[in-house]
């Protein structure tokens, strides 16, 4: 997420806000005539249409940074790789991968992990940059040249937004001295006189920000720390031309159709957010601890292939093909990027799970953007015009308002490209260390709309992937009234239709209603 340098905290905390106000735990399940929030009516399904039924377990993959196996809400809806014997040193099952008991990892090895990576457009301005500074090829000077100027833009732009968050800390933290008060109130901070221009402006956004947290303390974490720590890692590791951490994976990554590589520690040393849409998907129910994820009867496989940074082609490839061969029968994929080098490899990997009858899920982007014009990748449509993978959803945020507001302003959107909206505000799940969170983003949207594939297809085993789809599409909440989009930081009043192709947001009860007769 890219804030503009000049109003990093202004931009920051209206964002926050607008997630802050909708934090009503588990609010996707809840259903709108009965709850008032515009949730997918998980629990309504439950009473209504599942009770005494019974349900077959599927394997639901899990492409992200890394799931807490030892949390308290999952530990007991993984899935276990039953011809593995865990820890015993030796590939039991024949499958090439070394102890894969709750899946794989194809960003480590024996040897560590990968936490933090570059974005791509930083691997590609390495790669081309040693051709490109002396090179007297035009053509591809001009598109080396184009992209110079995004990385560029974008590493400045986080150097300054960095600088500027530290100066309004170093503001804040002089309030508090002259204050004598370490955890202010809201009315503390309203009360503080001053005439200083740069006081009176931080003064006015945490007197706005603060009485949306229970407390100073926890403000300050969410928001300021929150702010620092996601800037720095842009500047010393996604954004930096002088930081590789590949060799640690200990494969030939100039070969893309390399398979047999990584690590059985499905874990990792950053799991928040894999835990976290884990938690969405399939966090055991009705047993009195954490959350109820939306499939009751799922076995949440972890394949590891996402860092704090981009993912990477082959890894994503591999990641995908490793599920489809394991049985997975939907694959949750909670990440993206504008750059995609080896996309033949995950087109291929795309067609092979489309042959074993597995549904990919792609949350569309937290950049606002229109995905007609823009184009993010992985993305359905295959490389050089040769079609488009079938049984592919694609998945907008939305927010818990049945008005305006609906579209949750971080979403991208399509007419065409996108397919559905989903909750992905303030969503309450796990986090690592049997903790939970608030989380926002189509990240959080996509396994939403993942739970109800399994859910669907755990009742009624018999629907493929491609049926499974064409329900969740044909048995959306239609929205009629219009709804919020932002260009260019400006609203823009426009219908659902205009920005997801069934102009609505899922609803487990309808489909599992049409399922039934299907």
């Amino acid at each position: 997420m890219n804030i503009c340098k000049k109003t990093v905290i202004s931009i920051t905390f209206l964002f926050s806000g607008f997630i802050a106000s909708a934090q009503v735990p588990n609010w996707q399940n809840m259903d709108l005539q009965k709850d008032s929030v515009f949730g997918i009516s998980v629990e309504k399904a439950y009473t209504e249409l599942l009770k005494d039924k019974k349900a077959k377990p599927v394997v639901v993959a899990i492409i992200d940074s890394g799931i807490d196996t030892a949390h308290e809400d999952l530990k007991n809806v993984l899935w276990v790789n039953l011809k593995e014997k865990r820890g015993n040193g030796k590939d039991d099952d024949k499958n090439h991968y070394i102890d894969d008991i709750n899946g794989w990892s194809f960003i480590g090895s024996a040897k560590g992990n990968v936490n933090y990576d570059n974005l791509e457009l930083t691997r590609l301005i390495r790669q081309q940059k040693t051709k490109f500074d002396t090179s007297k090829d035009t053509t591809g000077l001009y598109a080396y040249s184009q992209m110079r100027v995004k990385f560029d833009e974008q590493l400045q732009e986080a150097q300054q937004t960095l600088t500027g968050i530290g100066r309004f800390m170093q503001i804040l933290d002089s309030m508090l001295v002259h204050m004598k008060n370490p955890n202010p109130t809201a009315a503390d901070v309203d009360a503080y006189a001053t005439n200083d221009p740069a006081e009176q402006q931080v003064k006015q956004v945490i007197g706005q920000q603060l009485p949306r947290y229970p407390d100073f303390k926890t403000f300050k974490e969410k928001e300021l720390d929150g702010a620092v720590d996601h800037f720095k890692e842009q500047v010393d590791y996604q954004l930096n031309l002088d930081f590789d951490p590949r060799a640690i994976v200990g494969d030939n990554y100039g070969n893309p159709e390399e398979h047999y590589y990584g690590s059985s520690d499905v874990t990792g040393p950053g799991a928040d957010h894999g835990t976290h849409v884990a938690g969405i998907i399939g966090a055991a129910r009705n047993n009195n601890i954490g959350i109820n994820g939306i499939a009751d009867d799922v076995l949440l496989m972890s394949v590891r292939a996402v860092p704090n940074g981009d993912e990477r082609d082959k890894d994503i490839a591999n990641a995908i093909r490793y599920a489809a061969d394991n049985g997975a029968k939907v694959v949750n994929m909670s990440f993206g990027k504008p750059y995609s080098p080896n996309k033949k490899v995950v087109d291929e990997a795309v067609q092979y799970a489309m042959s074993k009858d597995v549904l990919l899920i792609h949350a569309a982007g937290n950049d606002g953007a229109n995905l007609d014009s823009a184009v993010f990748y992985p993305n359905r449509v295959y490389a050089g015009g040769k079609g488009t993978a079938n049984a592919w959803i694609e998945v907008g945020a939305s927010g818990p308002g049945d008005d305006e507001s609906l579209v949750a302003p971080f979403s991208n959107y399509s007419k065409t490209g996108v397919d559905v909206f989903a909750p992905g505000v303030a969503i309450y799940s796990s986090t690592p260390g049997s903790h939970y969170d608030y989380h926002d983003g189509t990240s959080m949207a996509a396994p939403v709309v993942t739970g109800l594939a399994a859910l669907i297809r755990s009742y009624y085993p018999k629907l493929s992937a491609v049926q499974v789809k064409d329900i969740i599409l044909k048995s959306v909440s239609k929205v009629t009234h219009p709804v919020t989009i932002y260009i260019n930081g400006e609203p823009k009043m426009v219908q659902m239709t205009d920005v997801c192709n069934t102009g609505g947001v899922v609803n487990a009860y309808n489909a599992l209603k049409l399922a039934a007769t299907y």
